[in-house]
């Protein structure tokens, strides 16, 4: 986990709660007025009034990174809580809400507008991570290396098991709302920046997004940087777990260049295996098989995890499971043998507002 120099900035989406019912709530505007300014990052809204996200500053240190994104979760719950509403940290809503109201923002209404019940209720909240590299032809090649190893980001990330009242079975029910997108899931192999960017301009000449700066890609050449932008994972239950994901993607891009300069390019891969990586990542996560993305076969999903820790040349992933893991917990101490219950999942939501800012303070609901 030692700093590496290269620079480094996170995403983190987040939904807003009602305190009562524990279910989606349209409560951006008066977060984000509340919230104010964050020193060392940036609060937006998304798509939806039942979003909000933090965005940190460019970090060079993971002490740094850490502080940032653990102090835009305090305000953001802090003024979640004065404006009636709960912070938390969740994939894909847990409990089944009314759709929200259509968008404001005219870029938004725009998406709204193309993909139309596709999107009426697409809550789902990602943890997206930039690095920085030299240029865009670098970036190009860097991820030509990250694309094998995007359904194992994912997989260690999977915090979406429940979503709209019912336990879907995977890890990731973000995921596999977010497939439905045109364009979605491991980037094709491009050969260079100009070989991307018209990839991306088909897509949009072909009417699928709305722009330039749409694609669903899990890693990209982020639009408004100078960086690598990796969305593979879903939002983390905890910073620490954030943290972990954003020393991974650095780890694996520090090692794709350093690849490179030895003259080494990024495999080619089959896209049918890869397609599979990914979703096999969304259905287990940890807890059951993976994809190897090299020899197309079925493989323990920790044996990935091995290799990318060894591959990377870190010491380690952090100890701790991860978000889908604490909330199929948490629903079935509250429900016994029925998880799936509302009482089950009531407790999901109050474990996840309560790990976002690792205590039960800030607006979560009362137990």
């Amino acid at each position: 986990m030692d700093d590496s120099g290269t620079t480094i900035g996170v995403e983190e989406e987040f939904l807003l709660v009602d305190p009562g019912t524990r279910r989606p709530v349209p409560r951006a505007d008066d977060v984000l007025a509340r919230v104010g300014a964050v020193p060392g990052g940036q609060v937006h809204g998304e798509l939806h009034a039942t979003q909000v996200e933090f965005a940190s500053a460019v970090c060079t240190g993971v002490d740094q990174l850490a502080a940032q994104l653990a102090e835009g979760r305090r305000r953001l719950a802090r003024a979640a809580r004065d404006v009636g509403a709960v912070l938390v940290p969740s994939g894909a809503p847990v409990l089944e809400a009314t759709p929200p109201p259509r968008p404001g923002q005219e870029r938004f209404r725009r998406i709204t507008d193309l993909y139309g019940g596709q999107v009426a209720d697409y809550q789902c909240c990602g943890c997206h991570v930039h690095v920085g590299v030299p240029d865009r032809e670098t970036a190009v090649a860097v991820v030509n290396h990250l694309r094998p190893w995007l359904p194992t980001l994912l997989a260690l990330s999977v915090n979406s098991p429940f979503a709209h009242g019912r336990d879907t079975g995977f890890g990731s029910w973000r995921m596999v709302e977010q497939s439905r997108f045109p364009g979605s899931g491991v980037p094709p192999r491009f050969g260079s920046a100009d070989a991307y960017d018209a990839a991306v301009d088909r897509l949009v000449d072909c009417g699928v997004v709305v722009d330039a700066g749409m694609s669903f890609w899990l890693a990209r050449l982020s639009p408004r940087y100078p960086t690598v932008e990796v969305r593979a994972a879903d939002t983390a239950a905890t910073v620490e777990r954030a943290v972990a994901q954003a020393v991974l993607t650095r780890a694996l891009v520090d090692r794709a260049v350093a690849d490179l300069a030895r003259g080494r390019e990024g495999p080619v891969l089959d896209d049918q295996v890869l397609a599979a990586a990914v979703w096999s990542a969304a259905r287990y996560g940890l807890d059951g098989p993976g994809v190897d993305p090299w020899r197309g076969v079925r493989v323990p999903a920790e044996d990935l995890v091995t290799a990318l820790v060894r591959h990377t040349g870190l010491a380690g992933v952090p100890a701790g499971d991860g978000g889908a893991r604490l909330q199929r917990r948490a629903a079935a101490r509250a429900a016994g043998p029925r998880p799936g219950s509302d009482g089950g999942l009531v407790a999901v939501v109050d474990a996840l507002a309560a790990a976002c800012i690792g205590s039960r303070e800030a607006g979560n609901p009362p137990s």
